[in-house]
Formats: C-alpha cells, structure tokens, sequence
C-alpha cells in the first residue's frame, strides 16, 4: 500500500518539476525579452510542435505526464502527435487528425469564454 503511495508522490513531484521548470523558462524569457505575450505563447507552442515532430516531446510527457502536457507547449504537442497519426490517413488526415486530437480543448475554451463574457462585463483598458 505505501508503495502505491510513493508511486502517487513520485508522479506528483514529476509533473511539478517539469512543468514548474517549463513555467521558470517562460518567466525568463518574459523578464529579459520584450516580447509580447502572444508571441511567447506561439513560441512555446511551436516548440511543443517542433520537439514532437523530432520525436523529444513524447519522452517528456511519459516522464511528467499532466507537467508536460498542461502549458501551452502540450498543446502543441497534442496538435502534432494528432496530425503524425492522421498523416497515416493522407494530407487531409493529417489536418484532420490535429484538430480532432485537440477538439476538446478548444471547446472547452471557447465554452468557458463564452461562460465568462456572460458573466461579466468587459471594459476598455485605460491607459
């Protein structure tokens, strides 16, 4: 039983160091870059994309589980692995097979947001 126990901490302490050490590379990255937020976020989900398309990505999340796929760079791997699976399936498949790898995600998404816009009010920045 404290075996079972250790297994659980053990997979906790994983996915909290790797994703923890992803969060740290962004946080740097944000402090001594001028780079937009929406220009980090494309850039950690293409480098999920590109380490999948290498074959890196896969290790990390069998490693970290839920630290691995849970940032943004996750999501990029999710769209790759789903598009490499559904390329076996042809060009379409593999427009086909990113989307719907990742189709509950993005519902998901656009649900909540569309639940937080009735609830509350939006404003314009004010400078």
């Amino acid at each position: 039983m404290f075996e079972e126990y250790a297994e659980i901490l053990i997979g906790f302490i994983k996915a909290f160091a790797v994703g923890g050490l992803i969060c740290a590379i962004a946080q740097v990255v944000i402090n001594f870059t001028d780079l937009t937020a929406g220009k980090i976020l494309v850039i950690f989900m293409l480098a999920g994309v590109v380490l999948q398309g290498l074959g890196v990505y896969q290790y990390l999340v069998d490693f970290a589980g839920a630290g691995a796929t849970v940032p943004i760079c996750g999501f990029g791997y999710l769209l790759a692995n789903g598009g490499i699976r559904g390329a076996e399936n042809g060009l379409f498949g593999a427009l086909t097979g990113a989307l719907s790898s990742a189709s509950a995600g993005i519902s998901a998404a656009v649900i909540f947001a569309f639940l937080a816009a009735l609830v509350f009010k939006a404003k314009s920045k004010k400078n």
